[in-house]
């Protein structure tokens, strides 16, 4: 039992979330740079760097500059097991990142320096405030010229709401930029403009009057730094790793994940302060990390990882106790026990197969259809893990064949991607049509593609005016229903595990038809029938 528990201590899992081009994907590169993990980072968008970014592991994602899958990332730093969740940060790809906010302990919240704070992210914040996940703030990109730093924590506290704490300080910033104070190890970094991304040397002084900082930074740039330390302790509060457990308090640092700066210090004081992986709620009791039996949920499914093998693995993060490979576990939803001879950790593209893995892991598992998102496997116990959302559609078009000799292969296609959870296919009842509904309107351009390179079919769409897909419960033989079948059969549909689906054109509708059938239940929610 003590190495289970030594092994839990050991693991931080953590999302990193933020509006799209704030620099997460950079960061989350540097931290593995730092972490020992790669070699050399490669930037989302950089022309020197010919190398693309680890984390952005799809072809799409390379010509576009933009993560648009939520990518797992695992490596160890100063005895500690470190497991980062890389999100797309485009509000198209938002239900991924919702989903992985379930599997997380904690969360670092990107912050471009210029732009403050985001829609995106405060959507994304709202969430882990919901959730009382701890946040770290970080604020990139002061090699540019941007907002006071002062002016930001306000806007922080504003916009999002949060209680922020500084534990780094920028000297100047943009053409100015000099380094950073770090108030959590009471030192300086300095930056050296001509080893951008090499990291400048360091000082360490015990009083912050020493005249080496003088020496170092120059006189004014040293008593504006004085000035502000001043304020920062009679403005904010102190740090308590108490307060931010609970999700009250949220430490900042300010850093250039570029050019490497101030990514180790974020780097340090996370892994000292950051949950370990944390209790989970299930629909029968909370469950707990140091349990002895395993339990897991699905959190994310992704086809062609491997496009040359065709491989759909489903993401497990681990709650409790240790899973081990080809032993036998119990999907709950199907009441069956299934058996992993190469269950797989990872490094964003790369895999590889574990013998065991640990409270707070990431485990790849391959699937051949048995999963989908929100699945819990245990050792045995019938629980099942609560508060994987999955939401009705906001767009809805038509697809079409292309390929009339295509037609297996994009049946194939639409049914492997539409698992991941990106979008949901509807066929309507009158006529077989295939409507494909999705959260946003890029997912489209994402699908067509991935048909197409991954899978050699091709489609259209054609536009289709639909407000919601309403998921219908209610006693199909009653007259009421039947009623209410008669009058909408243009409008119904089933989904991919034959759920009737009403989709409705606008909030007019859904609000008469539930006037008039009041025994048939409108849900905005797919996994009303599982709950």
């Amino acid at each position: 039992m003590s190495d289970l528990i030594k092994e839990i201590q050991k693991r931080k899992t953590f999302g990193i979330i933020s509006h799209p081009d704030a620099g997460k994907t950079t960061l989350t590169e540097k931290l593995l740079l730092f972490g020992g993990a790669i070699q050399e980072a490669g930037a989302v968008k950089s022309n020197k760097i010919k190398k693309g970014a680890t984390s952005d592991f799809m072809e799409i994602e390379r010509q576009r500059g933009i993560s648009v899958a939520t990518s797992v990332l695992a490596f160890e730093y100063k005895d500690h097991k470190i497991n980062i969740l890389d999100t797309p940060g485009h509000k198209d790809f938002a239900e991924d990142t919702y989903r992985t906010l379930t599997a997380v302990d904690s969360v670092i919240v990107v912050i471009d320096v210029a732009k403050g704070v985001e829609e995106q992210t405060e959507k994304l914040v709202q969430v882990c405030r919901m959730r009382n996940i701890p946040m770290l703030v970080f604020i990139n990109k002061l090699d540019r010229e941007g907002k006071d730093a002062f002016d930001l924590l306000d806007e922080v506290e504003q916009k999002l709401g949060l209680r922020v704490v500084p534990l780094s300080l920028p000297i100047g910033m943009g053409s100015d930029f000099q380094g950073i104070y770090n108030i959590w190890e009471n030192n300086i970094q300095l930056f050296l403009e001509e080893k951008k991304q090499k990291v400048g040397e360091s000082i360490t002084f015990d009083d912050i009057h020493d005249p080496s900082i003088d020496e170092a930074i120059g006189s004014k740039a040293a008593q504006t730094l004085r000035d502000e330390l001043e304020l920062i302790q009679s403005v904010y509060p102190e740090f308590s790793r108490e307060d931010y457990m609970k999700g009250d308090l949220q430490p900042v640092f300010f850093g250039s994940a570029l050019n490497n700066f101030g990514v180790r210090e974020l780097l340090d004081a996370f892994i000292e302060i950051a949950p370990m992986p944390q209790p989970k709620e299930s629909d029968l009791r909370i469950v707990k990390p140091e349990e002895n039996t395993f339990t897991g949920f699905v959190f994310k499914i992704h086809a062609n990882m491997d496009p040359k093998h065709r491989d759909r693995l489903a993401f497990v993060k681990i709650v409790s106790g240790t899973f081990k490979r080809n032993e036998n576990y119990l999907l709950v939803r199907e009441g069956k026990k299934m058996k992993f001879s190469s269950p797989n950790a990872f490094f964003a593209d790369k895999k590889e197969v574990v013998e065991e893995s640990f409270p707070g892991d990431i485990v790849g598992l391959h699937d051949t259809g048995s999963f989908r998102i929100g699945d819990t496997l245990t050792g045995g116990e019938k629980l099942s893990f609560k508060g994987i959302p999955s939401f009705s559609p906001e767009h809805f078009r038509y697809i079409n064949n292309n390929d009339p000799l295509k037609a297996k292969q994009l049946a194939k296609g639409i049914d492997q991607l539409m698992d991941e959870g990106v979008a949901q296919l509807f066929t309507l009842e009158m006529n077989g049509r295939k409507i494909i509904g999705t959260v946003g309107a890029l997912q489209y351009e994402v699908i067509q593609y991935r048909l197409e390179h991954e899978y050699g079919a091709k489609c259209t769409y054609e536009p289709l005016a639909m407000h919601k897909a309403c998921w219908v419960e209610a006693d199909e033989k009653s007259e009421e229903f039947k009623e209410f079948a008669r009058l909408k059969q243009r409008f119904l549909a089933r989904d991919k595990y034959n759920q009737l689906v009403f989709l409705a054109d606008s909030s007019f509708t859904i609000h008469m038809t539930q006037e008039k059938f009041p025994n048939v239940k409108l849900h905005f929610i797919s996994e009303f029938r599982d709950n």
